[in-house]
């Protein structure tokens, strides 16, 4: 009896601890991505001030329309589908350091499925704040290392025989990464991929919006995830 309520104390404790973890973690993502947004969206104003060349606000109010309302999409899509995945620490390092898709979110779900943490629990908020941080000071490192070697390593870079390469690290990476997800669920999985693979052949101007292609091939996953789901509890 004792140690049950020893037990019961301490996961009250840890979810005391927690709780106060996730609140500070919210007033310090707010503030420094506040922070991020005046200063992305200040930037080219105050430069343009300084310098004496403002831009025309129409003519920028027009651009931003232009694509405004497609990455307005995207951007809500990524936010339902990434936030869960990463938790708040995560969520806020990672939209404010960017690079979600290529860096980002494959460091955190390596990092959690080396762990074996579960989404959606404080052991998977933890590791995806500390592989997502790590993920990006490794990322400053590597650049500043590649902004001292380009010109050595230039010749090398643009190699033609290196250049298939650099062309296909994204699809390398994320086919690498889908493939572990797919085997255990290619019932699942078959008919989305193979949709978007023909939607993608046949329509290649949808390869620059495949965040915004999230929506018809998730939503394409749960209704066949809902239909077996109805077909084996029928």
């Amino acid at each position: 009896m004792k140690n049950a309520n020893m037990n019961d104390a301490n996961i009250k404790n840890e979810s005391t601890y927690f709780e106060r973890y996730n609140d500070m973690t919210h007033v310090l993502g707010r503030i420094f991505t506040t922070i991020v947004l005046v200063m992305l969206v200040g930037a080219p104003f105050l430069i343009g001030k300084i310098l004496g060349a403002m831009p025309d606000l129409k003519a920028t109010a027009k651009g931003f329309l232009s694509v405004g309302i497609i990455w307005t999409v995207s951007s809500i899509v990524e936010f339902l589908v990434y936030t869960p995945m990463l938790g708040a620490g995560g969520s806020y390092l990672a939209f404010i350091t960017g690079n979600l898709i290529n860096m980002k979110i494959p460091c955190a779900v390596n990092a959690r499925d080396t762990v074996g943490a579960k989404s959606g629990t404080p052991e998977n908020e933890i590791i995806s704040t500390l592989s997502i941080a790590t993920s990006s000071l490794v990322t400053v490192l590597v650049l500043a290392l590649g902004v001292l070697l380009l010109q050595p390593l230039q010749p090398v870079l643009q190699s033609q025989v290196l250049q298939p390469a650099f062309a296909n690290v994204v699809a390398a990476l994320f086919g690498a990464m889908a493939y572990k997800y797919f085997r255990g669920n290619m019932d699942i999985a078959a008919i989305p991929l193979t949709f978007l693979c023909l939607l993608f052949i046949f329509v290649p101007s949808l390869t620059s919006s495949t965040s915004f292609m999230i929506i018809p091939g998730g939503g394409l996953a749960i209704l066949i995830s809902w239909l077996k789901f109805k077909k084996r509890n029928a």
